[in-house]
């Protein structure tokens, strides 16, 4: 089993269960919670500022009701089944999007892409001079692997000219 794949899917489940908790905790409501943010901001200041007690309480207490407004904490436990429901599927989804890599076949080889792509480009036709201009390949790079990808019939040679085999 691959580490990074187990520990990447834990990660994005239950972050994922954690903030469809939240979600549920606060009713959906991002601007109750960042008004209650805003707020108890405003009490610490007031309390920073030299406030009288008696004008810092009723702000904490302003604060405490504005927080009962937006929490919902019977919602949020009833729903905590949902939330994880939710955070499974994340899991599931970034397992398979994770897995689904180390599933396919392998690619071509990285030379050979630079060959087609120059290929398709031409209309088919190049040269190893063209190669040599217009790729990262070395001549000897270049002659390597058009030589294996004629040994694969994939290309085929007329004098200095290679064309792709359709």
């Amino acid at each position: 089993m691959n580490l990074p794949r187990v520990a990447l899917t834990l990660l994005a489940g239950l972050s994922s269960a954690l903030i469809a908790y939240s979600a549920f905790y606060v009713r959906g409501d991002t601007a109750g919670v960042m008004r209650y943010l805003r707020e108890r901001g405003d009490v610490r200041d007031l309390a920073a500022s030299g406030a009288g007690p008696a004008e810092v309480e009723a702000a904490r207490q302003n604060l405490a009701a504005l927080a009962e407004q937006i929490a919902a904490p019977d919602l949020a436990a009833r729903t905590l089944p949902v939330a994880l429901l939710i955070g499974l599927l994340v899991a599931w989804g970034v397992w398979r999007l994770f897995g689904s890599r180390v599933e396919r076949p392998p690619r071509t080889d990285v030379q050979e892409r630079m060959v087609l792509r120059l290929a398709y480009r031409k209309g088919g036709q190049f040269t190893l001079g063209d190669l040599s201009v217009s790729s990262p390949l070395t001549e000897e790079q270049a002659r390597d692997v058009t030589r294996r990808m004629q040994e694969e019939g994939r290309l085929a040679r007329d004098g200095e000219t290679f064309r792709l085999v359709r």
